[in-house]
């Protein structure tokens, strides 16, 4: 090694002692080179007649193989060509026109030179198109002559620092084809030592070699200009190398992926140079990052199209490559930024970028095409990547509307419930604007997901559902803790409007019930539960306030005072007016509770035996039980209420008790058992205590003739119930004091 070390040594001032010499010796270069250029524009103009090409043969028959040259297109001032001169020798220089026939032509594409060619005007803005859509080189190229003796190991390691790449290929495959003649020898038992070492140094310079394509590759859609014209002699040396691919002497691997592996380093360079602020500096970090990305994406694959391409053969597919590198390699970028994307703003912004920006925005680019109709346009993903992104998006809108009821909830305590501020009226109904709060919160986030994608939309449905419907439980209690100490008349305000405002947000969710109809099932059962929550509130309330009114009815006191009955038809008006600011249907479900409630206290009073009248005074309380049954009724009838069926109850009793013979009451009796038929024989027998009909055989006829009545009349409608949930304190004994041998003498005329 240190001989050849040496060696290199002495060839390398060798070479310098020439490039000196060359300089002082201007006349004879000149000569030279104006020599060869007169020769080469003579043969040019010949192919540019005939359209020909021309492959020249050395002097030696057997043709030398395909490989790396000075290819077409190459720039006639290329570096590579005035450095090439470096080391050759003075009498190529001199050679004569055999010498320079036996040196290969530029086979496939115009050479610099021929600008010293006159255009016509049309030739001239032939050439500017060509320029603007530059045309690949073609695939097939001549090697140059590889010559007998390779320069020095340090000289080819000194060509590869340099730039010289077609020369120092050209050495190292001389100096390979000398290894295998020298392995072939060494077969015959020649000494093995400085076969290793040969071998050891060609290993390395390939190495060089290759890390120099690499290194190249890598910044050629960045590098100036003339970097970009050693790219084409790279191709055809990969070229050259693969076809050689398992001969003695080459590296392992192939070039053509170390060629690929170099394009996605520069696509990766590219990607992570590109700025990334964070979310601290500036919360438009990741939409200006995203679009600086994109932005460099296309500037890469524009100058890919229109300049990297003419210097790669089509085998390359040097623009696909680009695209599949970057296809990759933001892929991956996008996944270690993703842990960077907390809000949903921002995972909203990654999503579409992955899912529509990339693939319609930056690769559908207007200047990428045609090109781009054959690629790959969308970004190869970790599996299961965009589904756990997907997942962390609805999770996150879950989260954030939880956040969002919460400060509803946290804004109704602070500046409603602790304010009293009332409740406003929309359409004559109270309102609370809560429910267009939480629409529009749920209807943004799905119209988002909308945008990005259907499936992702349908998640989010049903996580906004899902999260929405544990709401109306928090709300009601919270309203329940709060709302104690407000006096009646607020609280009924509030419970209205709330019923009102749940019942249009329940409407609101109908949008989503064919999209997603167990979850829209599941809220609108919490918010039918929530607003039985609230009527109950309501109803407890106005029993609470006319029970004891109501306790009074049927009394000595009510049969002489109104005062009592002036108080519950107050309080029931004024119900009545609160309840008209409800909407439908709860309004109706409502009035209908509260009339039944009141027509079964207030008729309940009479089977309570709290009083009898006596003295004809059954006419003044049926007088009376019909007014105030029909201002009841009236006030219920004006609520909506959808119990029309308890209207007749009043009316069918007070003609018992004011019907003024005693056995014309059973007249009254098939009516009202037709009406009601859970009306028993324990309550006719309270009415008649009423009416004061307590004992007697009349009162025994009577109920005799229920018995028949009934037993005629069968069930009835059963689906009208008013009668057996309203208790009788009575003694159901009609005759408690009379001996049985008395019934006998009773019933005697009966039986004859």
């Amino acid at each position: 090694m240190m001989e050849m070390m040496d060696k290199s040594k002495e060839s390398a001032d060798e070479g310098a002692e020439f490039v000196r010499n060359s300089r002082k010796s201007n006349g004879s270069m000149k000569e030279t080179q104006g020599f060869v250029k007169s020769f080469r524009r003579s043969i040019r103009k010949v192919v540019d007649r005939k359209g020909s090409k021309v492959t020249t043969k050395g002097d030696d028959e057997s043709q030398p193989p395909p490989s790396p040259s000075l290819s077409a297109g190459s720039p006639a001032k290329s570096p590579l060509k005035h450095i090439g001169n470096f080391f050759q020798k003075k009498a190529e220089a001199e050679a004569d026109v055999t010498q320079q026939k036996a040196r290969p032509l530029k086979r496939s594409e115009t050479d610099p030179s021929f600008k010293s060619v006159p255009f016509t005007q049309s030739q001239k803005q032939k050439q500017e198109n060509i320029e603007e859509v530059p045309a690949e080189p073609e695939e097939t190229y001549t090697l140059q002559e590889i010559p007998q003796t390779p320069l020095s190991v340090m000289q080819i390691s000194k060509m590869i620092e340099t730039g010289m790449l077609e020369e120092a290929h050209i050495n190292l495959l001389a100096l390979r084809l000398e290894l295998q003649q020298d392995q072939e020898c060494c077969e015959g038992g020649g000494s093995s030592v400085e076969l290793i070492k040969k071998e050891k140094d060609l290993n390395l310079l390939y190495r060089d070699l290759r890390n120099k394509m690499c290194s190249i590759v890598c910044d050629s859609t960045s590098a100036p200009c003339g970097n970009r014209a050693l790219l084409l002699p790279l191709a055809r040396i990969v070229q050259e190398e693969e076809k050689r691919a398992g001969e003695p002497g080459g590296l392992q691997g192939g070039w053509m992926e170390a060629w690929r592996e170099a394009v996605g380093e520069g696509v990766r360079q590219k990607v992570e140079g590109v700025c990334l602020e964070h979310r601290e500096q500036k919360d438009s970090w990741l939409v200006e990052h995203l679009t600086q990305l994109g932005r460099a994406v296309v500037e890469d694959l524009k100058g890919v199209k229109q300049e990297l391409r003419s210097s790669y053969p089509p085998s390359f597919r040097v623009f696909s490559t680009h695209v599949e590198s970057f296809n990759r390699r933001v892929g991956q970028h996008l996944k270690n930024l993703e842990p960077k994307a907390t809000e949903l703003r921002e995972l909203h912004l990654l999503l579409d970028w992955i899912l529509n920006t990339y693939s319609q925005c930056i690769l559908g680019n207007p200047s990428l095409q045609p090109e781009m109709k054959d690629e790959w346009t969308e970004l190869q993903l970790e599996e299961n990547f965009v589904r756990q992104l997907k997942e962390k998006y609805y999770s996150r809108v879950k989260e954030d509307l939880k956040m969002s009821l919460d400060r509803i909830i946290e804004l109704e305590i602070t500046e409603v419930w602790k304010e009293k501020k009332k409740p406003e009226m929309e359409d004559n109904f109270l309102i609370s604007h809560i429910h267009m709060d939480i629409w529009t919160e749920v209807a943004g986030k799905c119209r988002s997901a909308r945008d990005l994608d259907a499936q992702l939309e349908q998640k989010v449905i049903a996580s906004c559902l899902e999260e929405l419907k544990r709401f109306p439980e928090r709300f009601q209690k919270e309203f329940s803790r709060h709302c104690q100490a407000v006096r009646p008349q607020d609280r009924t305000e509030y419970q209205i409007a709330y019923i009102n405002t749940f019942t249009a947000l329940e409407q609101h969710m109908d949008d989503y019930q064919t999209s997603c109809p167990h979850h829209v099932d599941g809220f609108k059962e919490e918010v039918e539960q929530l607003t039985s929550e609230l009527l109950k509130g309501l109803e407890d309330q106005f029993r609470s306030d006319v029970q004891p009114y109501l306790r009074r009815m049927m009394t000595r006191k009510w049969l002489t005072d109104d005062s009592d009955f002036s108080e519950l038809h107050r309080r029931i008006e004024h119900l009545s007016e609160h309840i008209a600011h409800m909407r439908p249907p709860h309004v109706q479900e409502f009035a209908s509770r509260l009339h039944y409630h009141v027509v079964k206290e207030y008729l309940g009073q009479l089977m309570k035996n709290n009083y009898s009248c006596k003295n004809h005074k059954h006419e003044k309380a049926a007088a009376k039980i019909q007014e105030q049954w029909g201002k009841l009724s009236d006030a219920f009838v004006e609520m909506e209420s959808t119990y029309q069926w308890l209207l007749p109850a009043g009316k069918h009793l007070g003609r018992i008790i004011g019907e003024k013979s005693k056995m014309d009451i059973r007249k009254h009796i098939a009516p009202l058992v037709n009406d009601y038929p859970d009306f028993s024989r324990n309550h006719l027998v309270s009415v008649l205590n009423f009416r004061g009909l307590v004992r007697g055989h009349e009162k025994y006829r009577i109920l005799q003739h229920f018995k028949e009545v009934k037993k005629r009349l069968g069930g009835g409608n059963r689906g009208q119930v008013l009668f057996h949930d309203m208790p009788v304190v009575v003694n159901t004994d009609c005759l408690p004091n009379v001996p049985s041998f008395c019934y006998r003498f009773l019933l005697g005329n009966n039986q004859s």
